[in-house]
Formats: C-alpha cells, sequence, structure tokens
C-alpha cells in the first residue's frame, strides 16, 4: 500500500501533526509540525526529522482564519511535499471513545454524532478533537479518516476496576471509569516489546508525565488499573488540572462560593493544578527553575501524588517489576524522577544518578530490585499505524463516506 498517512492531535489552540510515508519496510516519519496559535496569530510550521524547517506560513495577529482553512493548508502541502505517493488517510487522536469502542474506527456520520455526545466527559479536549475531522470533511469528504481513542486500551478493565460505588443505574448510564492516555499507553507496551521483552511480559507501571499526567498499570502489555477515570480530570496533579479530589469540595464550592456547574468546571480543568498550587505557571520547566516556595510545594505535591498513586497501582499488579517514565516532563526533567525514585525506593528501587541525569534508557542502578527506564512515547506512530492497519482490513471494495458540512461544536 504507497502513499502516505497525516495523523492529527489537536488541542484548544494547536494541532500538532506528523506525516508517515509507507514503505516496503513499514512507515517511517517524513515530517513532524504543528500549527499553533489557532484564534489568536495562527502559525504553521513543517520540520524534517532531523528539525530542519521545510514549510512556515504565518496569519496576521488577530485574523481568526477557521480549521477548513488551516487545514487546508496543511493538506496542499503535504499534497506538494515531495517522496511519498499522495495522501491515503488521515489519523485522529479522539480522547473519548466512550464505554464500547476498543478499536480504531472509520470515520462516519453516525461516528461524528456519537463522540459529541461524550463531549461531557472530555469538555477540554473531544470538541477540539472533532473540529478537525469536520473540516476535513468538508475539504476532502473522499479521504478516510480514522479515529483512535484514547479509552480504548483499557476497555478491557476488569469491572471491579471501572466500577464506583454508586447506584447502579448511573453504571448503565456509562457512569464509570474508563482510562486516558491509551494510545501513549499502547506504544510504550510495544515498544518495551522490542527493547526489555522480559520486562514486557511482566507488571510494568508507566508515568506519563506532561500537562496532562496519569499511571497506567499494565500486566503483558494489557492495562489493568490506572488513575485516570470517568473523566481525564482524575488521578495525578496536572498542569491545570486538579486530579483526584474529594467530592465534598464541589458541594462545598456550591454551597458556600454559589458557584454553577460552568464555574466549578473551568476551576478544576483550567485554574488548578500545577498552576493553581504555584500561583505562577502550568508549565514544569518554569516551576523547577523558580525559587518561589509556592512553586516548590507545587512540585512536591506533583511527586507526592505520583507515588502514592503508584503504591496503589503496585498493589493492583500484585507487585512491581518495572517502573517507565514518559511524555515532556517524564523524559525531560531529571529532577522529577529523582524525587519519585526516592519515594519509591521502598518497593526496591534504587536509581543510577549519572544514567538518570543524561536521560539514558535504563536509569535504575544494577542492584536495583525494579528496572526503571525512560521511554519517548510517540501516539502519532501509534495512530498511523492504526490508520494502515484499520484501511488495509477494510472489505475490499469498501469505499469512502462522504460526510456533509456540519456546524461548530
Amino acid at each position: 500500500m504507497p502513499g502516505a498517512v497525516l495523523t492529527l492531535n489537536a488541542g484548544s489552540s494547536s494541532i500538532k501533526f506528523a506525516l508517515f510515508e509507507i514503505g516496503k519496510s513499514g512507515l517511517s516519519v517524513a515530517s513532524r509540525g504543528q500549527i499553533e496559535g489557532i484564534g489568536t496569530a495562527p502559525h504553521f510550521i513543517a520540520n524534517d526529522p532531523s528539525g530542519a524547517v521545510l514549510a512556515e506560513q504565518r496569519w496576521p495577529e488577530g485574523e481568526s482564519p477557521t480549521h477548513e482553512v488551516l487545514l487546508g493548508t496543511l493538506l496542499d502541502w503535504v499534497g506538494a511535499h515531495p517522496g511519498n505517493d499522495g495522501l491515503i488517510a488521515v489519523g485522529h487522536r479522539v480522547v473519548h471513545g466512550g464505554p464500547n469502542r476498543g478499536r480504531p474506527e472509520r470515520v462516519t456520520n453516525g461516528l461524528i454524532d456519537a463522540l459529541h455526545r461524550l463531549t461531557v466527559l472530555a469538555p477540554l479536549h473531544q470538541p477540539h478533537n472533532l473540529s478537525p475531522i469536520r473540516a476535513i470533511s468538508a475539504l476532502r469528504p473522499d479521504l478516510p479518516q480514522i479515529a483512535c481513542f484514547d479509552t480504548a486500551f483499557h476497555r478491557g478493565l476488569a469491572p471491579v476496576a471501572t466500577r464506583f460505588a454508586l447506584p447502579r443505574e448511573y453504571e448503565a448510564e456509562g457512569v464509570r471509569r474508563y482510562g486516558f492516555h491509551g494510545l501513549s499507553y499502547e506504544y510504550i507496551a510495544r515498544r518495551l516489546r522490542e527493547i526489555a521483552p522480559a520486562l514486557a511480559a511482566g507488571r510494568v507501571i508507566a508515568a506519563h508525565l506532561g500537562n496532562g499526567a496519569s499511571l497506567c498499570a499494565m500486566w503483558a502489555g494489557r492495562s489493568v488499573d490506572t488513575t485516570m477515570g470517568f473523566t481525564a480530570l482524575d488521578g495525578l496533579v496536572m498542569g491545570t488540572r486538579c486530579g483526584t479530589i474529594d467530592p465534598g469540595v464541589i458541594l462545598y464550592l456550591q454551597q458556600t462560593h454559589g458557584m454553577d456547574a460552568e464555574q466549578v468546571e473551568k476551576l478544576l480543568y483550567q485554574r488548578s493544578g500545577l498552576l493553581g498550587v504555584s500561583g505562577i505557571s502550568s508549565d514544569m520547566r518554569v516551576l523547577l527553575a523558580s525559587r518561589d516556595r509556592s512553586a516548590r510545594e507545587a512540585i512536591e505535591l506533583f511527586v507526592f501524588r505520583i507515588a502514592r498513586e503508584a503504591g496503589a497501582l503496585a498493589s493492583s499488579l500484585g507487585g512491581l517489576d518495572g517502573f517507565v517514565f514518559t511524555a515532556g516532563i517524564g523524559e525531560h526533567a531529571a529532577e522529577i524522577r529523582t524525587s519519585v525514585c526516592e519515594r519509591l525506593a521502598w518497593l526496591g528501587i534504587s536509581l543510577d544518578i549519572d544514567a538518570n541525569a543524561r536521560a539514558a534508557a535504563r536509569i535504575s542502578a544494577k542492584h536495583s530490585r525494579i528496572e526503571v527506564l525512560v521511554v519517548p512515547t510517540d501516539e502519532e506512530a501509534m495512530i498511523a499505524r492504526h490508520a494502515v492497519s484499520t484501511i488495509r482490513g477494510e472489505p475490499r471494495g469498501a469505499g469512502p463516506q462522504p460526510r456533509a458540512r456540519q456546524g461548530k461544536t
């Protein structure tokens, strides 16, 4: 199947993309880039694998081109990019797939509508994931699009790991723990089979630590338990999200401060986490460089919660063989890795200080009972693989499913 696959990971003000070419030996990255500053001063940039700029375009500040205009620019550039035989599909990261979707799916009108109904479960992500899908449907109705769900990797969780202690009628409505960051964890599980097959077959906690953060307990590459639950708000302290919180706090905010649902949502999703505790920034790099006491307290809470949740996940696994750091903070913040490992020393973790400082693949000491790795994640590669597999798996003669123009979410 010659050609190329484009992957999109859309946020509120940016769309990260990667272009993969399909060759005899598999997929290879031709370009990565992003469209940033959406809504303020849009900026499109594409880089080759070495980081050299291949293309760049800026729109004047204050100009607000639609997603169709912005993605039209990207698609036009992809079409003119040398070395590929044409775009065969676009793969999308979609945060929430609901309770029944355990694999990627070809985008249809019905699927878009079903995913839109899940916006209440992922208000920070779902609308932004769907906007590019709608835009490309309008621009290129014959171009296959594949939705890849962050919840799918956790689809096999045991009922005891997904159930809330609420009346069962709410569970029947879909009120349960789902888990997220599944594309990242799926990539890590796959990568471990390549670089550490014995560990991949054992009990591993993977720590996806970025602006959004979570842990996943994996046994033989399958999700057993995870820190995020009903929404991507649950679990660890994050950049602007509070993580796990006593539900009584929500009642207090409503009853004492008169907050309505929208105000509570904004507080918990956008004003809390590292930003809320520090009062300075949601960016871990800024906090690590700061001497402000509040910045140190935010970092301390971030690490404390990681270690506490890791202990709980070790219990879910019945022991632990390995711990994997990944994503922006996990891959680049040696100080955070050190602090987490110090708090988990009781599990048998012993850190190699020099290896950690240079972010080696293995950062645990030789005598450490638990193997500790730093493994860069690649959600885009996972999306591209799923897109190709889904297209290849379609019945012969299955044609594109045009999508009518849709209004904004």
